[in-house]
């Protein structure tokens, strides 16, 4: 038979509503009674229904996560890391992939999460009014993409400080003709692909080397639009000597562009990463690394602080540490490059 609160009650000779208490770490309950109405329940084997909790607490204890790319291997590994904290302290997680401009604007229309989830983390970047539906929703907010916003916790790196320092390496090894693969921040608002593009024009500005539109090409952050920018890249009249990828997917890309057109790496092209992929490390890649799994650890953890204290405010963000990884794939330039 199952045990129930009331059993616990009659065998400690409390109210149900005192064990309740006790069982929730509530005030009111002496710590000797709390002491033993742990001990009675735990010799039952009474075990406390989640939506009986629910209903008691006011909680859900559930987090919503909002994802615009739950493919993606940033997105998987930040999701993964968040999802163990959040597992690990008794709550579920409710995930909504917005993956597309239609999911997205039925999403925030709609914003079906309320009342359903403790707290967000959002994994996008909302706008204005995407912002405020979020903050309407009076839960505790989290991210690990963009900056700062009022009402949010976030938890992220320096983008364009990253981007230079790997545009800088390739600068001080003597290229002068820089490319720059990149990902289009639009639909999603994503302003990442603007940060490290900043990133990649302070460099080239502090080196006194004048930008050159031709030059950039769009990989939409994935291995197959890295594989095409590269070949655009390739096609130009003046090729780059050194390619710098906003993420270490586009690079993998523009290595396979560079291995089927037979070329080098890096005695003919230097290629340049962003991330640290799990994969890099296998292919050599030079790279900027970032603690991708930690900031979901990091969010999820605050989310779950704020969730402990309601009345705290929301902490000012935070800014990981990232880290210049050298590897195989990048050397001075060729002069005597004849293609």
């Amino acid at each position: 038979m199952t045990v129930s609160i009331t059993d616990v009650a009659e065998a400690t000779g409390v109210s149900a509503s005192t064990v309740s208490r006790a069982l929730r770490g509530r005030p009111g309950v002496s710590e000797e009674m709390r002491a033993r109405i742990v001990t009675v329940a735990a010799e039952l084997g009474y075990i406390a229904s989640r939506s009986a909790s629910s209903l008691a607490s006011g909680r859900t204890y559930t987090i919503g996560v909002v994802v615009p790319y739950v493919g993606r291997w940033f997105f998987g590994t930040v999701l993964d890391a968040a999802e163990k904290v959040f597992s690990s302290a008794g709550y579920d997680v409710l995930l909504y992939n917005l993956g597309s401009p239609e999911a997205r604007k039925r999403f925030f229309t709609r914003l079906p999460i309320r009342k359903r989830v403790d707290a967000v983390l959002s994994l996008l970047i909302p706008d204005p009014d995407e912002a405020t539906a979020l903050r309407s929703l009076d839960v505790p907010l989290a991210t690990t993409v963009g900056g700062a916003r009022p009402g949010f916790t976030v938890v992220g790196i320096d983008d364009r400080d990253g981007a230079e320092s790997a545009v800088r390496h390739l600068v001080n090894l003597g290229h002068r003709r820089i490319g720059m693969i990149s990902g289009a921040s639009e639909p999603l608002h994503w302003t990442t692909p603007l940060d490290r593009r900043q990133g990649y024009l302070d460099a080239l500005t502090d080196a006194g080397i004048e930008p050159d539109a031709a030059l950039e090409a769009d990989g939409g952050y994935t291995v197959e639009g890295g594989e095409r920018a590269m070949t655009e890249l390739l096609a130009l009249r003046h090729p780059p000597t050194a390619v710098f990828a906003q993420s270490d997917e586009m690079a993998m890309g523009a290595l396979r562009a560079l291995r089927r057109h037979r070329l080098r790496v890096p005695e003919d092209v230097s290629v340049v990463g962003f991330d640290d992929h799990e994969l890099s490390e296998v292919v050599g890649l030079t790279t900027v690394a970032q603690p991708v799994a930690a900031q979901g650890r990091e969010a999820a953890r605050l989310l779950l602080a704020r969730l402990g204290d309601p009345d705290a405010r929301t902490p000012h963000p935070v800014e990981m540490p990232i880290r210049f990884v050298l590897r195989e794939t990048t050397a001075p330039p060729n002069t005597g490059r004849q293609w």
